[in-house]
């Protein structure tokens, strides 16, 4: 297929956490918020004169000091961030809004203080307490946390507009580039697609990683341009597969995955569109504000999640989009030493395969793992049994 018009840009965006667009919207007088985890609300980050980017560590070497810090049993993505914080790569955040979701990625948090990583004088880390269940007295937590930890020191630190109108004009700005991503992916569900997991993951990290304000004009552009792409007629992949699990931020693990004749068709992790891509539908009976935390709570997909409910939607909601996207098989994968995801992925990868008969791949990884001939060879023999099965389907019906 022809090439992206944007796709190296895009690239280059994502080369460095402190991109072009970052520094073009602070040149602008925009308050930059990083920010680690989904259970902070996106688009509470985007209010008025702030902006949001989601943290990232590209190019990651040596991660020795942050495990000095943390030892060598925690997760590598919390490790990473520590580490690229101590060399000095966050001095461009304005502040970094944190959630106490996993203990790991709290340590991490905690050592952005403790060390004193960005030496500006109005910057400050929020650590806020994230429910794990779904009721009214839980909501009631978050919105005070979101108030209290978030709006209100963005108010008091920036003079940032935390109002109603404020608000609702940022979750309109951020509904228009989700729009924009759910059409994009839904051209995923061809038989011949015309974009490829890697090039959807591109597109999935620089609207994350960049101010939605001046990203979602190129991401329009892109979708306008997919309108009239025409595929390879002979398709190059020779399997079709959902990716279900923890974080992955590093697009190089997708193109592995598809130099091996995987097209990855749907992203159900942490980075990627499902959650996170998601129109937040506001009424006018309700503070926006508990409407957005109803919303993140309920779309959320996360591990940390134990109640039955959510247990279940986890599963269910993994089953629907492989079927949805006509995926073949699904990667469960986690990053080494997480915990949720690591009890996730043990139980649920078997029970995708016995009970929803799904067949299933099983994987953990490291942070930056593109280059992993393990991993390569692993998903390659996957891809030629997800042949196999399709051939003895095909041969069982012919007979039939």
């Amino acid at each position: 297929m022809k090439d992206l018009k944007h796709l190296i840009y895009f690239e280059k965006l994502l080369d460095e956490a402190n991109n072009e667009l970052i520094r073009q919207a602070q040149d602008d007088g925009g308050v930059c918020l990083g920010y680690t985890c989904f259970h902070v609300p996106e688009v509470l980050l985007n209010v008025d004169n702030c902006f949001s980017t989601r943290l990232r560590a590209p190019k990651t070497g040596s991660i020795d000091i942050s495990t000095y810090y943390m030892s060598n049993y925690t997760c590598e993505f919390a490790r990473a961030l520590l580490e690229r914080a101590i060399e000095g790569g966050y001095q461009y955040l304005d502040a970094l809004i944190g959630v106490d979701a996993c203990s790991m990625m709290n340590r991490s948090m905690e050592h952005f203080e403790i060390l004193n990583v960005n030496s500006k004088p109005k910057f400050f880390v929020s650590h806020c307490d994230i429910p794990y269940k779904i009721t009214d007295y839980t909501i009631d937590s978050y919105v005070s946390q979101m108030q209290l930890h978030v709006l209100d020191e963005l108010h008091e630190r920036f003079g940032t507009d935390i109002s109603e109108e404020a608000i609702r004009a940022a979750v309109e700005e951020h509904n228009e580039m989700c729009r924009i991503m759910t059409e994009i992916s839904e051209l995923r569900k061809a038989d011949n697609p015309v974009i490829t997991g890697y090039e959807f993951h591109i597109l999935c990290l620089v609207s994350y990683a960049c101010p939605t304000k001046l990203i979602t004009p190129y991401l329009r552009e892109t979708l306008e341009e997919l309108k009239t792409r025409e595929p390879d007629k002979k398709p190059a992949f020779r399997a079709r597969v959902a990716i279900v699990g923890s974080e992955i931020d590093d697009p190089n693990l997708t193109k592995l995955i598809e130099d091996v004749g995987a097209l990855v068709v749907s992203d159900r992790y942490c980075f990627g569109s499902k959650p996170g891509r998601e129109v937040i539908e506001l009424n006018d009976d309700e503070p926006a504000l508990r409407q957005i935390c109803r919303h993140y709570m309920e779309v959320s997909e996360c591990a940390r999640y134990i109640a039955d409910e959510k247990v279940l939607q986890r599963r269910e909601t993994a089953d629907h989009l492989a079927k949805e996207f006509k995926a073949e098989g699904i990667i469960y994968e986690q990053m080494k030493y997480c915990d949720y995801w690591g009890f996730e992925r043990a139980l649920v990868s078997h029970i995708m395969a016995e009970e929803y008969g799904w067949p299933v791949l099983s994987i953990d990884r490291l942070y930056n793992n593109g280059n992993s001939g393990q991993l390569r060879t692993r998903v390659q023999a996957f891809v030629e049994s997800l042949e196999i099965k399709r051939i003895h389907k095909e041969q069982k019906e012919g007979i039939a």
